[in-house]
């Protein structure tokens, strides 16, 4: 045990070492964040997105948008309207009104809900809203609202896999996600060598969106924000990243757990206080609310909507939307897969909560505060607008009915961005260990570690770009070990509903 705190201690002192001596860099030649940024953006982003944003000739929509927008109809239909027919069914399963306690799990349903929201709800609802209208105008909102509304059937379908595929360790340790539904599932239809291809692009993807949508993307956008309330950053970002690296090192290496469960405590407490706060600027402008939701809709269908029509405005939304709940994508999976459960459909019907509560309600409520307070039409908001800084635009809009509340909101976006980074090292950590075993896993936490600084350093468009790429990219492997899996779901469905509803 001494030998294992010593290298711990070692592995972050160097990381730590090395993340100072660039900084020293930073500070002596400033350029270097541009080089950096640069080949990012040349060598990474661009030769992705050749590859997934790929339009399909005609509708000249990205490939990875039509795909994701196929998927999660198809399961709706599958189900039979599971997000809509069982959604009170939902509720009480998360209240506890079905517990057992002879269930096999780790955590109850509410504790697997609030694991898989802490990493959906936060900068996705605050950021990628404002990011979505800035670009798109207010019509965006319409398909972020749209996209939540039929990812619930999506998120469903993967997480009763999940549970179904499930396996249970020597130590009592339970693992599951996409990687093993897809691998041993599509073993059973005889289709092995498939499935072990799908299952590792999806490790590879989610290892990847880890580092990008789960890490730097947290780091970019909070910075941006907290640089309103903090000058000195402006000048000096990577201060942010090293804080930030040392926190989450602390953590996913040091093992000290003290720190993320005082974190995973206070985030509710600020998701509320920022809900609240949004509330009382509606209620501020209560009679501009049914103008808004108008705008909304005209503006969703509109030919002339901003970046590229109907067609464009519907793109962001999509990808927004998927980045905010992460449905279609396998990554709750993991999450879901450990709780206690008496029927693996139990807790599909439980995670289809997560795209309600994280888009439908909290993403459609900022929505409302950036187009009543008009902060996306304000000159003064231009540049960050232009730069993709969506926290920053939330902020604006905020401040300018309460002036005082974006000090609040920089803590608020600290906690959610940490309290999502620790939850995506475990999502990433869990498919690196998949594919190279536990005991590489201090590799993968060193190259988190990594990205996190990184976020500090590289452009927020670059980031929002790679993080789009993994974390949407992930869809591709997953929804096709859906399609093919989704008779054993709708089968369990059915079975279920009988035990559970018999006078039906």
């Amino acid at each position: 045990m001494h030998f294992l705190k010593k290298r711990i201690f070692c592995g972050l002192s160097f990381i730590f070492s090395q993340i100072s001596i660039f900084a020293e860099q930073e500070i002596k030649h400033s350029t270097i964040q541009d080089k950096i940024d640069t080949f990012f953006g040349d060598y990474v982003v661009s030769p992705l997105a050749s590859i997934l944003f790929w339009p399909i000739p005609g509708i000249q929509m990205p490939l990875v948008v039509a795909w994701l927008l196929t998927g999660a109809l198809f399961f709706t239909l599958r189900t039979r309207f599971v997000n809509i027919r069982l959604f009170w069914h939902a509720i009480k399963l998360v209240c506890g009104k079905y517990d057992n306690p002879d269930q096999k799990g780790e955590v109850t349903h509410f504790q697997a809900l609030t694991t898989a929201l802490s990493a959906t709800v936060g900068l996705g609802n605050i950021a990628g809203v404002a990011i979505a209208i800035g670009m798109g105008g207010p019509g965006a909102t319409f398909w972020i609202i749209l996209v939540g509304f039929l990812g619930m059937s999506s998120k469903f379908t993967e997480c009763t896999l999940g549970q179904i595929y499930r396996k249970v360790r020597k130590d009592g340790r339970i693992m599951g996600g996409a990687m093993h539904y897809l691998s041993d599932g599509l073993k059973e239809k005889n289709l092995t060598g498939l499935g072990g291809f799908l299952a590792g692009l999806f490790c590879l993807l989610c290892i990847g969106g880890s580092f990008g949508g789960g890490n730097a993307f947290q780091v970019v956008q909070s910075l941006g924000l907290i640089k309103s309330v903090i000058p000195l950053l402006h000048e000096s970002s990577w201060i942010y990243g090293l804080i930030m690296s040392i926190l989450v090192g602390l953590v996913i290496i040091g093992g000290i757990q003290k720190i993320a469960k005082v974190a995973s405590l206070i985030v509710p407490l600020m998701c509320c206080i920022y809900l609240i706060a949004c509330l009382v600027i509606l209620g501020f402008h209560i009679e501009k609310i049914l103008p808004a939701i108008s705008l909304i809709f005209k503006q969703a269908f509109s030919p002339d909507a901003a970046f590229g029509g109907f067609i464009g405005v519907l793109i962001i939304g999509v990808k927004r939307a998927v980045f905010s709940n992460e449905a279609g994508i396998g990554s709750a999976a993991i999450a879901h897969s450990a709780a206690k459960v008496s029927n693996p459909v139990e807790e599909g019907i439980v995670s289809l909560l997560e795209p309600f509560i994280d888009t439908i309600v909290v993403c459609t409520i900022t929505a409302l505060v950036i187009i009543i307070t008009g902060a996306y039409l304000d000159p003064a908001n231009a540049e960050i607008i232009a730069q993709n800084q969506g926290g920053a635009l939330t902020s604006a809009a905020m401040g300018s009915v309460i002036p005082w509340f974006p000090y609040v909101l920089s803590v608020a976006v600290f906690l959610f961005a940490f309290s999502t980074m620790i939850s995506w090292s475990y999502y990433g950590e869990r498919c690196w260990a998949y594919l190279f075993g536990d005991e590489s896993s201090i590799y993968y936490k060193i190259i988190f570690l990594i990205f996190t600084f990184l976020g500090s350093v590289i452009t927020a468009t670059n980031i929002l770009e790679f993080s789009d790429l993994m974390i949407l990219g992930m869809s591709f492997p997953n929804i096709l070990g859906l399609f093919i899996l989704s008779g054993l779901v709708k089968k369990s469905l059915l079975d279920y509903e009988s035990i559970t509803f018999p006078s039906k």
